[in-house]
């Protein structure tokens, strides 16, 4: 077993106890069929996370959190994979949007906002992704206009995360004339009242079914300017400066169903019989889980040293995008790896290797998809 040296802390590992057996008693099998049938999780799952510091266990307790680190934010990830809860959104909602909050927000707006962020009662949202603008920020049509003392947004947004969950939603919007990134700005819209704001289709996707992913209208929707993020003009730089941490979390969702998916698989081919032994006593089946687990064993190092890099404040962008291109492109392969191992019954929705199988696709795309990922690293040579 590898030691994990960055995560040999005491606090850590009692959090861990805690976010499993959580996970376990609140996350059954038969309610996470039902929050994928439903297309959503329970409201109530949220605030039970929330009252045991699940959500954003990073954040200063000034406000309201349990003031960890990274790592603990990290222990929540990879439990929700053992659990098979990718469709739960909290890594969206803590890893990637909270951050957001906590740097750039003054005090008076983290005192506001931040207490009911860790306790469930306000789900987070990012809307970046437009109909015509995904990984080319430049390409974002949704405007705020400024009215004196609010911004008017119009635009649209799409496949965005807990779109119809959130209470707080992240928008990157066009505050300027040109079309370049230095017009980006960050505004949150309050979605409780907001007036001409309207959420499209829970829309229906390949895997992650669980997970709430909409579309999101803004027809005028007028927003105090103190909910600007940082500067006006600034966002691109600030998003820039989050997007590390994003695709860490993404990459660490990633290795937990990788690893996931390796033990599903010991399970099976140790108790599933062919030709009078079973499926595990072929060299084939040996040899290919072995590459398998090399390959785990090679990203959680990766991962681990980007986690350390991370804690010390020296994540860069390459190295953020280094590791989500690697875990993520390696998962898809081992995963289907350990599916052919199944056969048919790899197929079949009672074992959970389908599942995993549906729901690690998305993961080459969101967060910038692995061509992006080349391009980050290209650039750095």
């Amino acid at each position: 077993m590898l030691e994990r040296t960055v995560m040999n802390d005491e606090s850590v590992e009692l959090f861990r106890q805690t976010a499993r057996r959580f996970f376990e008693d609140h996350a059954p099998d038969d309610k996470i069929d039902a929050w994928r049938d439903a297309g959503i999780v329970d409201r109530d799952l949220w605030r039970e996370a929330g009252k045991l510091g699940l959500l954003c266990p990073s954040v200063d307790e000034a406000y309201g959190g349990a003031g960890g680190d990274f790592r603990h934010e990290l222990v929540v990830i990879e439990e929700m994979g053992r659990r098979g809860l990718e469709g739960f959104g909290a890594a969206v909602h803590s890893g990637i949007v909270a951050p957001y909050i906590c740097e750039l927000c003054g005090d008076a707006q983290k005192r506001k906002w931040l207490p009911s962020i860790v306790s469930g009662d306000a789900v987070l949202a990012i809307a970046m992704t437009e109909p015509d603008a995904g990984s080319d920020l430049k390409g974002i049509r949704t405007t705020a206009r400024r009215d004196e003392d609010h911004y008017v947004i119009s635009g649209q947004k799409t496949f965005i995360s807990n779109g119809l969950s959130a209470d707080l939603i992240v928008v990157t919007c066009k505050t300027g004339e040109d079309n370049g990134r230095s017009q980006l700005s960050l505004i949150v819209v309050e979605t409780d009242g907001a007036e001409g704001f309207r959420r499209g289709r829970n829309l229906k996707k390949m895997g992650r079914e669980a997970q709430d992913t909409s579309e999101l209208f803004f027809d005028d929707v007028r927003v105090p300017v103190g909910n600007l993020l940082g500067e006006e003009g600034k966002g691109f730089r600030e998003l820039t400066r989050f997007l590390p941490q994003e695709r860490l979390v993404i990459a660490a969702m990633g290795l937990a169903m990788m690893e996931r998916a390796i033990a599903e698989t010991l399970d099976y081919v140790r108790t599933r019989k062919a030709f009078g032994q079973s499926l595990f006593d072929f060299q084939n089946t040996q040899f290919k889980l072995a590459e398998c687990d090399t390959q785990a064993t090679v990203a959680r190092v990766l991962l681990d040293r980007c986690v350390e890099a991370h804690l010390e404040g020296k994540l860069d962008g390459v190295m953020a995008a280094k590791a989500k291109l690697w875990i993520t492109e390696t998962q898809c392969r081992v995963i289907d790896d350990c599916l052919q191992l199944f056969g048919g019954w790899g197929y079949m929705d009672e074992y959970p290797i389908s599942r995993l199988y549906r729901d690690a696709r998305i993961d080459r795309i969101h967060g910038g998809a692995s061509e992006i990922m080349k391009l980050i690293i290209a650039r750095s040579l």
